[in-house]
């Protein structure tokens, strides 16, 4: 079944309409650092390898998105442009998750969308209890 898409914009609104989507940020733990949606939680797919500094696989992302996402509930996935969150909804549909957008222009914008910091919508840097990766991989079941 293939991945819903919406832009920044769109996402904004399904966030808005239902109070228990959740905006899923899929970039790596610097970079969700740096600035991301408000109220966004981040598991990333991908982490920058600590030899090479190449982007590699996160081993655990399944692991740990099945033990803190309810998969019921509404996901609005996101990275910098919209490659990467494309590859985590495709993960987590596999898992069982029914309801995925993958957010064409992410955070950051790509050659199609404006990104969501660039349209002025709500940021944060808040990555305490909940919404980090540091945090969330510790619920593992």
């Amino acid at each position: 079944m293939p991945i819903e898409q919406t832009n920044p914009q769109g996402a904004k609104e399904i966030l808005d309409k239902d109070k228990d989507a959740t905006y899923l940020d899929v970039r790596s733990i610097p970079e969700f650092k740096d600035g991301h949606a408000e109220g966004a939680i981040n598991i990333p797919i991908m982490h920058a390898d600590q030899e090479t500094g190449s982007m590699i696989p996160n081993p655990n992302f399944a692991q740990v998105a099945q033990s803190v996402l309810d998969p019921n509930k509404t996901y609005v996935v996101g990275c910098k442009m919209g490659g990467r969150s494309q590859k985590a909804c495709e993960l987590l549909s596999a898992l069982g998750f029914v309801k995925l957008y993958n957010i064409d222009g992410g955070f950051g914008g790509n050659d199609r969308e404006v990104g969501w910091k660039d349209q002025g919508l709500p940021v944060s840097t808040a990555h305490g209890d909940g919404v980090s990766y540091e945090s969330l991989k510790t619920k593992i079941k």
